[in-house]
């Protein structure tokens, strides 16, 4: 059984990730919540270092998050709207990383297909 990150934590990831997109006026409403994520472990193979990573996958957007053994965060998650100041652009996704307390982040930006 995969040790699940603790849940605080993990509300302040899926909190993160939706300010990054607010803070560009857009919203993904509730999403991600943290009750719905899939847990699984990976092992670095230079390190040795078991992570634990958490997806949300088969809903209307994917999203990880990996929890590295010192504490650090990575985290990503789909957007998928319409950039609202960049004209043939959207929000592919919004990305936080950083330790639980300190977390800072960005988005994605991608010009559509012509």
């Amino acid at each position: 059984m995969v040790a699940h990150p603790d849940a605080a934590e993990g509300e302040a990831v899926c909190a993160a990730l939706r300010a990054q997109v607010e803070k560009l006026g857009l919203s993904i409403g509730k999403e991600p919540v943290w009750a719905d994520a899939v847990f699984e472990e990976t092992t670095d193979p230079f390190s040795h270092e078991v992570s634990v990573l958490a997806y949300w996958r088969g809903m209307e957007r994917f999203g990880k998050v990996t929890f590295f053994p010192d504490g650090r965060i990575f985290a990503e998650y789909q957007v998928l709207l319409p950039h609202p100041d960049i004209d043939d652009s959207y929000v592919d996704s919004v990305q936080v990383w950083g330790r639980p307390d300190k977390l800072r982040g960005e988005a994605v930006i991608a010009e559509y297909m012509k």
